[in-house]
């Protein structure tokens, strides 16, 4: 797409209506004189707190509400061609019934996220989202090809439990940076180079996990993603959880923080103690302040 300067005073036409086509749209709102962002489907504002779409990003829907120069347009694209000045574009609408033609000095395809797989398939890769993304374990570790590990906006392979249909950060910069991190350090384990772990006692655990919940950013990013572990041993490290509910010895305890469809932010404490895993969802707090008494109480009779 080129810098965003390079499209100062031009007329932009963006074709999608999601993740990648609200971030370009928002980047280049203070450069293009018009923006048209168009798909088959009208925006989904109910969905924002679900999304990984900021808040910040729907200003250009918020913009063509005000008709202050960006279209949000309704409509399935037929077909797009170069002209001697640029682009055209032939859509049915979907919404608003009708043949939509624009002229546009540039176009840009923002239809969606895939990984450069490039022959990987054809070694049997395994993949999800219409080919567009490896099929992985908790681990990132592809679920078809041992070894190969993939990092970054593919990590979203690894769907997590998706608990009240609630989706993990991993397509987002600010969730996949916390994954990466977890995946070094079990890539070095796995080859022989076991990282050394922070240790916490017995009568510091409820405090220590009291502690994280409060302000670990990792389980604040990743809600119901990754959770804050504490081994019989004492070790402790953030774990996948889907990987940690599967896995983990009996005498492990983690923490982490999940939401429900409501939006509701919560805390929830996973432990083994023989075969099955006792879960405890625990109250939400007005503040999110998780080291009052009750919660304590609630820690202490699980450990």
């Amino acid at each position: 797409t080129g810098s965003a300067a390079e499209y100062q005073g031009k007329s932009v036409l963006i074709i999608g209506k999601r993740n990648s086509g609200f971030e370009l749209a928002d980047g280049l709102e203070p450069w293009a004189r018009q923006i048209f962002l168009v798909s088959p489907r009208p925006v989904q504002t109910s969905v924002i707190a679900l999304s990984t779409v900021r808040v910040r990003y729907f200003e250009p829907f918020e913009d063509a509400s005000w008709g202050g120069g960006t279209f949000a347009l309704d409509a399935a694209v037929e077909q797009i061609e170069r002209t001697s000045n640029g682009f055209q574009l032939r859509a049915q609408g979907t919404t608003r019934p009708g043949e939509v033609v624009l002229e546009v000095d540039a176009a840009i395809a923002a239809t969606g996220f895939r990984t450069p797989l490039r022959d990987l398939p054809e070694h049997g890769l395994a993949t999800v989202g219409d080919g567009r993304i490896p099929a992985l374990t908790p681990f990132w570790e592809s679920t078809a090809l041992p070894g190969a590990y993939f990092a970054g906006n593919a990590m979203q392979g690894a769907a997590g439990l998706r608990k009240h249909g609630v989706g993990s950060a991993s397509g987002t910069v600010s969730g996949f940076r916390y994954n990466a991190r977890i995946l070094a350090r079990h890539v070095a384990q796995q080859l022989g180079r076991r990282p050394e772990l922070d240790r916490v006692s017995r009568d510091e655990t409820a405090s220590f996990l009291l502690s994280e919940l409060k302000s670990a950013p990792e389980l604040w990013t990743q809600k119901g993603y990754l959770a804050r572990a504490v081994f019989p041993d004492g070790t402790t490290d953030i774990v996948p959880l889907a990987h940690f509910l599967d896995h983990c010895e009996r005498g492990s305890v983690a923490v982490t923080i999940e939401m429900n469809a409501e939006g509701e932010i919560y805390p929830v404490v996973y432990g083994r103690q023989r075969e099955e895993i006792d879960e405890r969802v625990l109250p939400p707090q007005h503040l999110h302040d998780f080291q009052g008494d009750e919660y304590r109480r609630e820690l202490q009779s699980l450990l």
